[in-house]
């Protein structure tokens, strides 16, 4: 075979596969199909639910004789230290090439959604954290340092960034999403990829599409969201991602909508994606779903039905272990039940995928080479900067923060002392170490306690926890009001703790009914508060909570969504005032825990008003978040108001730091559309910058509106731009317009392709 065409780098990709594909057998185009969990069990609590069920058995040695697609998750399935795990992956690899006709290695894929999710991997701050920072650059920055991780041990492929836009933040994996607003899940996830895929990863994104719109905010429910709510507020997400990002795979969503399943919707996967958007990588399942085409969705009899309603939607590679694309999916193909060109289409796909990842060059070589260290100063540095910028201040009335150096502080809370309270539920500790508690952690994790007690060395701290993060004992709240009697202040630490399976109060499965504080924890604020002692509440959470209760009753408040390793110091930072908080809420803080769904995205109806007595406005706005130092926008200039519907607008501002420290701004524009052919969002996102600036410094932002981010999708299913009058908002938050300016459309309804102009362009000067 060392001489076959497929083997020659001279050759395109095309060609090459091409060749190959001739060559192979129908069972060595099935096995590039699927991939194997080695190591994963099906016994004990840790088990995913239903992952019993579909897991099929096999033998190893037999299995790799036909070749394999993918290895699924060989570090980040149990504790495995990076350097032997490297070496135990090439060994793997070997095994794989030498065991087939063809010498080709599986594509090794793992879980990186906050960092590489293995042992003694950086720890970074979960998505809904980069939405926070509204810092794209840093977050971009750090996917490639996780990427140049994922290839320094063999790692090929990353499932990785969630572009689910939230509409109910009462689903357990709001922590896994960027925010409420598509332009802002748009432009990170766009950044996200962009670093992966420079590192040589291919990224994948997910969940295609639509995940996050289940009904009742439960894991894994139907979903009921309209045409134009998929079309403008589900999908752009994943067009940002693949046109300004590159990612070479797309994971198919566990849901369907209006009765069709992702995972056999050749509309979603093929007419959308490969047509339209002009996709050319691999669609993969997300674990066991096209087993679950037949036993959830009920839409395939047989798992050999289900392998054939996913291959003709186009999905491509079953993960994580073989079910319905091995022996079921041969047989059927030999009974003439499946057409063979459906193999050989995603086979194609999966082959050249690995030809530009260069696993059918005859010089690969899977053995590690140089130090492998996964938790690098310069990773733990880039953790320490994102989670500074993702820390928001909500409120800060009367300058209670920062805090005296020698004041006596009362540390009151369940995720004070905890580690584990900086961790989403995709963290390697959060995610795998649960289940191996002799296992020690792996990386430093600091906790706001000793990282507030490291900050303020001269102030006299106690410390008592108070609750549990969900238990209803109220036995600890008689000293925690004690030890608040005798501070100055009271730094109260409550949130969640991230977990799998209603094993948390925040993950994946840990979906709640309303946004209460979990367990106690709203009733030892209470408690707090009424001593009198100014409270500071500091918030680690992987959504967010309804606040309504305590507003004007705290001294501050202060959300971090899991801001990683280094969390602990950046929030003892912001409490000391060595950070300027510079955060701003990628979701809206409600005032009552009832009411949900509901985000800032709301057409006319769906705002406050007389005919109803109940009030959805949230407490604290989209894009709301406080500093210590204060900005004046100043000489606010535009272009000419009238334009035509393909035309283009500039707006600029000059943005001062007027007080004696130095913090970032962050500069939003939206746009409200006073009169439209279908209702819309009053106001939606279409442009933001954040801007560093030093005591007394100004910085010129220019936004170029064009007039495609006005588009919709109209009553037949297009994406138009409408003439009439358009308003762009200057604003501090979705809440807090600094300045309006009105424009006029002109000319014909102007119909937009999958080429639009998806994003705002910024300079500073």
């Amino acid at each position: 075979m060392t001489t076959a065409p497929w083997r020659d780098p001279a050759l395109t990709a095309a060609a090459r596969v091409d060749d190959l594909l001739s060559r192979m057998t129908l069972e060595e185009k099935t096995a590039q199909l699927y991939g194997v969990w080695v190591g994963a069990s099906t016994d004990g609590d840790g088990v995913a639910p239903l992952q019993r069920e579909m897991t099929a058995e096999y033998d190893w040695d037999e299995l790799i004789t036909r070749g394999l697609g993918q290895l699924t998750r060989p570090f980040g399935t149990a504790p495995v230290d990076p350097a032997l795990g490297a070496q135990a992956l090439a060994r793997a690899q070997r095994r794989i090439a030498e065991a087939g006709r063809f010498g080709i290695p599986a594509l090794a894929h793992e879980e990186c959604l906050a960092g590489f999710t293995t042992w003694r991997a950086t720890a970074y701050p979960v998505p809904l954290a980069w939405g926070a920072s509204w810092d794209a650059e840093l977050v971009e920055e750090m996917a490639g340092a996780i990427g140049r991780d994922l290839r320094t041990v063999g790692v090929h492929q990353g499932l990785a960034p969630v572009l689910d836009v939230v509409r109910d933040p009462r689903w357990g994996r709001v922590e896994e999403t960027i925010g409420e607003d598509p332009y802002l899940v748009g432009t990170i996830g766009a950044a996200y990829v962009r670093g992966l895929e420079r590192a040589g990863i291919v990224a994948t994104l997910k969940h295609f599409a639509g995940y996050a719109s289940s009904a009742g905010a439960r894991n894994l429910a139907p979903v009921r969201a309209g045409v134009r709510e998929f079309a403008d507020i589900t999908l752009p997400p994943f067009e940002f991602a693949l046109r300004e990002g590159g990612a070479r795979s797309v994971m198919a969503a566990y849901t369907d909508t209006d009765g069709v399943p992702a995972s056999a919707d050749p509309g979603l996967l093929t007419e959308l994606l490969r047509g339209d958007w002009e996709f050319t990588g691999t669609v993969v399942a997300d674990y066991f779903g096209v087993g679950f085409l037949q036993t959830q969705h009920r839409v395939a009899d047989s798992e050999a039905g289900a392998a054939r309603a996913a291959l003709e939607a186009g999905l491509d590679v079953e993960l994580p272990t073989v079910k319905c694309y091995g022996r079921p999916l041969v047989e059927a193909v030999r009974a003439g039940e499946v057409p063979e060109d459906l193999i050989d289409r995603a086979a194609r796909r999966v082959l050249l995928q690995k030809c530009e990842l260069g696993l059918l060059d005859e010089d690969w070589d899977p053995e590690p080479t140089g130090r492998i260290d996964l938790d690098s100063t310069a990773n733990r540095a880039l953790a320490r900067r994102l989670a500074e910028e993702s820390v928001v201040l909500l409120d800060n009335p009367d300058g209670l923060l920062p805090l005296a150096p020698d004041t006596r502080i009362a540390v009151v809370g369940p995720r004070a002392a905890d580690a584990l309270a900086m961790l989403g539920c995709y963290s390697f500790p959060s995610h795998v170490l649960t289940h191996h508690p002799d296992v020690p952690t792996g990386i430093e994790i600091p906790t706001v306690l000793d990282a507030l007690r490291a900050e303020l060395p001269d102030a006299k701290v106690t410390f008592t926890e108070g609750c549990g993060v969900d238990a209803p004992d109220t036995g600890g709240f008689e000293e925690a009001v004690a030890r608040t009697a005798e501070a100055d202040v009271c730094v109260a630490v409550l949130g969640d703790r991230a977990g799998l399976f209603g094993r948390g109060t925040s993950g994946e499965g840990c979906d709640v009914t309303d946004l209460r504080l979990p367990g106690v924890q709203g009733e030892l604020l209470d408690a707090l508060v009424a001593t009198g002692v100014p409270v500071v509440l500091v918030l680690l959470t992987g959504r967010p909570y309804a606040l309504g209760r305590w507003q004007g009753r705290l001294g501050a408040v202060v959300q971090a969504f899991f801001p990683g390793e280094e969390g602990g110091p950046a929030l003892a930072g912001v409490l000391s005032g060595r950070v300027n908080p510079s955060g701003r809420l990628p979701v809206s803080v409600p005032q009552v825990p009832g009411g949900q769904p509901w985000t800032y995205l709301q057409p006319p109806l769906g705002l406050a008003g007389e005919v109803s007595n109940l009030d959805p406005t949230p407490l604290y706005a989209f894009g709301h978040g406080r500093s210590y130092t204060e900005f004046a926008w100043e000489d606010v200039e535009g272009s000419a108001p009238d334009i035509s519907t393909d035309g283009s607008y500039d707006l600029a501002v000059t943005v001062r730091n007027t007080g004696d420290r130095a913090g970032a701004e962050v500069v939003q524009l939206y746009l409200h559309d006073p009169v439209a052919s279908v209702t819309r969002p009053d106001v939606r996102l279409i442009g933001y910058r954040r801007v560093e600036l030093a005591p007394g410094e100004s910085r010129r932002v220019t936004f170029r509106f064009h007039t495609d981010l006005s588009a919709f999708t109209d009553r037949r299913g297009r994406r138009i731009v409408e003439p009439g009058d358009l308003e762009l908002r200057l604003a501090a938050s979705s809440a807090e317009t600094r300045h309006t300016t009105r424009l006029h459309l002109t000319g014909p309804v102007r119909k937009l392709g999958p080429d639009r102009r998806l994003r705002c362009e910024t300079e500073v000067s």
